[in-house]
C-alpha cells in the first residue's frame, strides 16, 4: 500500500492497517507524536483505532528536545 507520510510516497505492508502500527512500522511507538491523517489532527487515544488505507496522506510531527 503506497501511503503519503510528510509529503512523501512511501511503500507500507498491507499488515500494517492501524495508525498505531504504522507508527511502529516507522520505529515511532514511544515517541511524543501528533499525526494528521488526511488534513485530521488524531488524538492519541485514537491511533489503535484509526485505519489506514492506500493513497492516505499522514503528516507525523515529532518533538526533539535541546536548546
Amino acid at each position: 500500500m503506497i501511503l503519503q507520510i510528510n509529503g512523501r510516497k512511501v511503500d507500507v505492508p498491507e499488515s500494517v492497517s492501524t495508525v498505531e502500527q504504522l507508527l511502529s512500522h516507522l520505529g515511532l511507538e514511544g515517541k511524543i507524536v501528533v499525526v494528521e491523517k488526511n488534513n485530521e489532527i488524531l488524538e492519541k487515544s485514537m491511533h489503535q483505532g484509526a485505519s489506514v488505507f492506500d493513497g492516505d496522506q499522514i503528516e507525523i510531527v515529532t518533538f526533539v528536545g535541546g536548546g
